[in-house]
């Protein structure tokens, strides 16, 4: 799928994997996220077989609406709810300056600790 939009210049159509890289370059640049991760490890092992793609991110659109979920591992340590609403707002601000639309939702999910 893919989010529309139309302005002067013409007809916009921005992919969802696109979303999903600009959402995964700002999640790993949050402080105590350590990487993202697959949710299932049956999506571990069909990202090793194809080319590219985003792990830990999953991106769905309906109409204008964006919805998020990213699936991460955080810094031992480090407060988790804040993390998490950091993250939250920082993917929030990018993809919407990035696309020009509404993100609904983004949905952090915390898979793991690291030291």
């Amino acid at each position: 799928m893919s989010v529309n939009t139309n302005n002067i210049y013409g007809k916009i159509s921005i992919s969802d994997e696109a979303i999903a890289r600009v959402a995964e370059h700002a999640a790993l640049e949050c402080y105590g996220i350590v990487e993202l991760v697959n949710k299932r490890f049956t999506d571990s092992l069909s990202g090793l077989f194809k080319k590219g793609g985003t792990h830990g991110v999953k991106v769905s659109t309906e109409g204008d609406r964006i919805h998020i979920d990213l699936y991460v591992t955080i810094k031992f340590g480090v407060s988790i709810s804040a993390v998490a609403e950091s993250l939250k707002q920082a993917v929030n601000y990018k993809v919407e300056k990035f696309t020009g639309m509404l993100v609904d939702t983004v949905n952090v999910n915390i898979v793991g600790v690291k030291l």
